[in-house]
């Protein structure tokens, strides 16, 4: 005959369950605000790239056309960018303006302004949590 009072019974108590829990959640708490951070400091990195772009893309307008002094305007500079990049289609968008929005990245929007004057940026204060206000420097943000 079995005896089953000398079987051990096997598995995980509900309060060992709660503290495995308790502890998974203490790790999500201290690392998602990390995760967050460095997303928006590689979104405000994206768009610092862009904005070199862009002054690197008037630079070669005004060379290419020998304007000292001019405010190209989008369908001016969009030549200067590689097709269907996201630069190139914001500037499809903003065709006859001088500035445009990136919606993809915290809706900001550039300024292209003229070509004696670095692109600037107006970000609506999205990034102030993740970056400090040199970041953007020399180009100014807003």
């Amino acid at each position: 005959m079995i005896n089953n009072n000398n079987r051990a019974i096997r598995g995980f108590t509900l309060v060992e369950i709660m503290i495995v829990v308790a502890i998974i959640a203490l790790l999500a708490a201290i690392s998602i605000p990390g995760f967050t951070r460095a997303r928006k400091r590689a979104q405000a990195t994206t768009l610092l790239n862009n904005l070199r772009l862009i002054d690197t893309s008037k630079e070669q307008y005004a060379a290419e056309y020998c304007k000292n002094i001019a405010t190209p305007v989008c369908s001016d500079l969009k030549g200067y960018f590689k097709s269907n990049s996201i630069l190139y289609n914001a500037m499809l968008t903003g065709a006859a303006n001088t500035s445009f929005k990136d919606a993809k990245i915290a809706n900001v929007t550039f300024y292209i302004n003229d070509t004696n004057t670095l692109p600037s940026i107006n970000t609506n204060g999205a990034f102030s949590d993740a970056v400090d206000s040199n970041f953007w420097s020399p180009f100014s943000s807003n």
